[in-house]
């Protein structure tokens, strides 16, 4: 009893006052088709808040355009400055601070708007996901590029700061840009960007110190990092361990420990029934229906699922930081939630556990019955749908 009123207890982040101790996780709801917040994405997130979450996440906001995935993504500027504070300021009425997920896709991409002949990562690769839009490579960034990208960081975070953010998340993570660097499969330089671990983590590191001159010691940075990236000659633990170790030394307030790779082993993340099938009933594309159907058995591996599948390497990352444990993976239920309080964790971010119920919070808090995530994985496939992300298991139960 004593773990689940700790929950709902006011508490720190930096000198952020949150309302309680969950954070909804950032996830990309497919509901900025045109590039700028919609209504849609507005109403999604304001019925999270109004469920009686801590701090709600805005998922993959590009810190440039180059740095979008597509261009439906948003990718932080002046040009919606109106749209974004509107928002914010409307979420915060409802009760709940907002973070924002900065994030780059490096050398991953199927942005037709780029305003560079091919994305750029680490190194000269192939561009998995630009395959069906006929961008098959990525060119390696040089110097002027890496400083480039380290600017933009800092100038992103100075106008998401200036918009009305409580909080930023930078994703190091799950195959993206800086992840890219990191990882000794994507990352092939011999300069000073490359080789060691010491030299992979110095972008990451850069970044985020451009980003703390951005927005001031007073203000919390959160990291998402991958355990591991569940690919041969990926990133694995001790290195991700290391990685943390270096965070905190550069003065992250948190650090969220998820796992797996977008671009090498998705399923790591989302452990439960395959998200094969779900994706392949959403997309609209026959060539990206294709691939799938090829490809699909390699990349989309089965991972049974298990309740805090991941508290066991959190437990260890915990116990070598000093910054706050944000807990993510397989988090569902109250009894979920008070085992990571007995256990020490600081905050706990929710993903699917939302989708199948936004009221979850406040269900739990009023004794009453909730929608409990069944780890069915159908909400990955909407991703693709005109609706943007949703439950359909409850959807279809008219729950």
């Amino acid at each position: 009893m004593l773990a689940m009123n700790s929950l709902f207890q006011p508490c720190s982040l930096n000198q952020l006052q949150l309302n309680n101790r969950f954070i909804k996780a950032g996830t990309f709801e497919n509901m900025t088709p045109d590039g700028r917040p919609s209504q849609q994405l507005h109403q999604f997130h304001q019925q999270i808040a109004e469920g009686g979450i801590g701090m709600t996440t805005i998922g993959y906001c590009a810190v440039e355009n180059n740095g979008r995935l597509h261009d439906r993504m948003l990718y932080m500027g002046e040009h919606i400055r109106e749209e974004l504070t509107l928002l914010i300021d409307d979420l915060h009425a409802a009760g709940t601070k907002v973070s924002g997920q900065m994030g780059h896709g490096g050398g991953f991409s199927q942005n037709s708007e780029l305003s560079i002949r091919r994305p750029k990562g680490p190194s000269f690769g192939i561009n998995a996901l630009g395959i069906p839009k006929g961008m098959f490579f990525c060119d390696a960034m040089n110097e002027k590029d890496i400083h480039h990208l380290i600017h933009t960081y800092k100038e992103a975070a100075i106008f998401m700061k200036s918009v009305g953010f409580d909080c930023l998340e930078i994703h190091f993570g799950h195959g993206y840009g800086l992840c890219q660097f990191l990882s000794p499969k994507t990352n092939k330089r011999n300069d000073n960007y490359g080789g060691s671990l010491t030299h992979r983590m110095r972008l990451p590191l850069q970044v985020l110190d451009a980003v703390r001159e951005g927005v001031g010691n007073e203000f919390p940075l959160l990291a998402k990092v991958s355990i591991t990236e569940g690919a041969r000659g990926g990133l694995q633990f001790e290195e991700t361990l290391t990685f943390c170790k270096a965070l905190d030394k550069h003065g992250i307030d948190g650090i969220i420990p998820s796992t797996g790779s977008s671009t090498m082993n998705p399923m790591l993340m989302f452990r439960g029934e395959n998200m094969l099938p779900h994706l392949l009933t959403y997309e609209k594309s026959a060539l990206m229906r294709l691939i799938l159907r090829l490809s699909g058995k390699a990349l989309f591996k089965n991972y049974p699922y298990s309740p805090l599948y991941l508290k066991k390497y959190a437990t260890i990352i915990k116990e070598n930081i000093n910054a706050k444990l944000i807990y993510v993976g397989g988090a569902s239920t109250p009894d979920d939630f008070t085992t990571l309080m007995d256990s020490g964790f600081d905050f706990i971010q929710l993903g699917r556990s939302l989708l199948a119920d936004p009221l979850l919070l406040s269900k739990i808090q009023n004794h009453q019955p909730i929608n409990a995530c069944t780890h069915c994985n159908q909400c990955l496939g909407t991703i693709a749908h005109d609706e943007g992300i949703h439950c359909p298991y409850y959807s279809k139960k008219n729950i």
